[in-house]
């Protein structure tokens, strides 16, 4: 079949690489005019890691990644209030990294070897399905058709726009927006730890990276519109942090010259179906559990594998798009649930949140307890499908 994949991040690319094994002639078309940079330090393990696994890229991962050795929440002063290490909660640091997100999308893209058509610098602009085929005009004015269409375009789903309705339907914003940026040269730096400082209403996160680089991140509790041009983001960071205690002045000091700038709106994508004719959708675009869930690009890389495994066992999609749909929704409703619960430990509501939020992080180090707190959140419940075309040949 002839598939479109919009969408050049996690997801659209993972889905390729399965596709083009079966078979498939793929196109993916990316609005960028480039293969993405930027963004922030994703922790990688579970299912998601499992794909990887059978994609043959772990030691890529490895090689671009890091294993961190310590979470650590601090106070105002930069004195420890609280910490412990992530191998208690994930058992193993055998199947656990962070890395950067652009660089997992970059390594997965590269494991497709050139053997799909990538657009950039465009995008779909209108959809129509006749029930044989979609028909697709590009934003460029181009006209194609192919057999399926599949929506991996994130949060703000273009796709998810044309062919189910518009976000509001959909979307289920949580109150919390975060923003992510790098800079080169901070004079402080603690190798492979993460460093947390939280009071009422945000978060801020410093992580040393190679090559002298530093990532802050910050998540911040918002009421209102959220605003969509980077000068009217920086904004609103310094009106609510810049009189915030540890480092943060002297991050947000940083924030307008640094490259690479995140920032978006912690917010879940909730559908009664993620397809409709011959058009589905795929990570974020169909079920975005939000950034406190921490796991959206492994869970994007599961729908992935897990849609091209059932369209290679079934020539018919509509039997793929049922039985995609039936594997991983008990998965990915659960972890949208446990995401809800998560927000008092990015951006506490209250002195009450602050203090239960670092007495659960002060306990994290017994594994009874955190497999307690955190267990919906760091165990996949799902099994992988066998992929009948590859499978042996791997």
């Amino acid at each position: 079949m002839r598939v479109l994949i919009v969408g050049a991040g996690i997801a659209g690319p993972t889905l390729a690489y399965w596709l083009q094994k079966s078979g498939h002639k793929v196109t993916i078309v990316e609005h960028a005019p480039e293969l993405r940079s930027g963004g922030y330090l994703i922790d990688f393990w579970g299912a998601g890691f499992d794909v990887a696994e059978k994609m043959g890229i772990v030691p890529e991962l490895r090689r671009r990644g890091y294993v961190m050795t310590e979470a650590r929440a601090v106070n105002r002063d930069g004195r420890r209030v609280a910490s412990f290490r992530p191998e208690v909660i994930m058992e193993s640091v055998k199947r656990y990294l962070s890395i950067a997100r652009s660089d997992l999308a970059a390594v997965i893209y590269e494991a497709i070897g050139g053997a799909v058509e990538l657009i950039l610098g465009d995008t779909v602009g209108a959809l129509e399905d006749d029930g044989n085929r979609v028909r697709v005009t590009f934003a460029s004015g181009t006209t194609r058709d192919f057999d399926l269409v599949v929506g991996a375009d994130g949060l703000h789903s273009g796709v998810r726009r044309l062919a189910f309705g518009p976000d509001d339907r959909f979307e289920t914003y949580l109150g919390t927006v975060v923003a992510a940026f790098e800079s080169e040269r901070y004079p402080e730096r603690d190798e492979l730890v993460a460093l947390m400082y939280a009071d009422i209403g945000f978060q801020a996160v410093r992580l040393s990276l190679r090559d002298d680089a530093t990532l802050f991140l910050f998540s911040l509790r918002h009421d209102g519109d959220v605003p969509t041009d980077r000068a009217a983001q920086e904004g609103l960071l310094r009106d609510k942090l810049s009189d915030k205690g540890w480092e943060v002045p002297s991050m947000l000091d940083l924030m307008a010259q640094a490259k690479n700038f995140y920032f978006d709106s912690v917010s879940q994508i909730r559908m009664p179906s993620w397809t409709t004719g011959r058009v589905a959708l795929l990570g974020d675009a169909a079920a975005c559990p939000s950034f406190l869930a921490g796991q959206g690009s492994a869970l994007a890389m599961v729908e992935a594998y897990t849609l091209a495994a059932e369209l290679a066992r079934s020539r018919d999609h509509r039997v793929a798009f049922a039985r995609y749909e039936e594997r991983l929704a008990p998965l990915l409703h659960s972890k949208q649930d446990a995401a809800e619960g998560l927000g008092l430990a990015f951006a506490p509501k209250n002195r009450f949140q602050l203090f239960a939020r670092n007495t659960v992080m002060r306990m994290m180090g017994l594994p009874k307890v955190a497999d307690i707190v955190m267990g919906r959140s760091f165990h996949d419940a799902v099994e992988l499908p066998s992929f009948p075309d590859t499978e042996s040949a791997r």
